[in-house]
């Protein structure tokens, strides 16, 4: 249950880092990388290019639009019920994860690797609370990408 406090905790955050989301979202995948190198094979913008992390287009993009659907779905959480991140892009989102075989393990480091991003993002107001807050919605988005992560059926 994602709780009104957690709700706050995040929007608020999420009002302080959406000007740097393009710069923070950078920062979650060069984090996710230096966790897990092996997870660049996952990417063909990545995998295919000689072009360092920090300067790769196709990566900042990416990782813009992944750090900001990720904050907001988690601020808009609490007022929808459920993850808002509309349907076909859940559907999406799913069947690409699938596809590249992505485990809990990839999801575990990505929650880690977030977590820190915003830590270091809004030092001031990290706490415990934020910690969970932004936990608990990270984990409802991964529930809501695993559910539409199966195989389409082809009857």
């Amino acid at each position: 249950m994602f709780t009104e406090e957690q709700e706050a905790l995040v929007v608020k955050s999420w009002n302080v880092m959406k000007k740097n989301s393009a710069e923070l979202g950078l920062k979650l995948f060069l984090r996710i990388f230096e966790i897990a190198p092996t997870a660049k094979k996952m990417f063909s913008f990545v995998r295919d290019s000689n072009v360092p992390l920090e300067q790769n287009p196709k990566l900042k993009a990416h990782a813009m639009s992944v750090f900001v659907m990720t904050c907001k779905s988690a601020a808009q959480l609490r007022k929808a019920g459920k993850v808002t991140v509309g349907e076909s892009t859940l559907k999406h989102m799913g069947s690409v994860h699938l596809k590249y075989g992505v485990v809990d393990e990839h999801f575990e480091v990505t929650r880690f690797a977030l977590l820190e991003t915003i830590k270091e993002a809004v030092p001031e107001m990290w706490s415990p609370e934020m910690k969970n807050a932004w936990t608990e919605a990270f984990n409802q988005l991964v529930a809501a990408i695993k559910a539409e992560m199966k195989p389409s059926s082809t009857a």
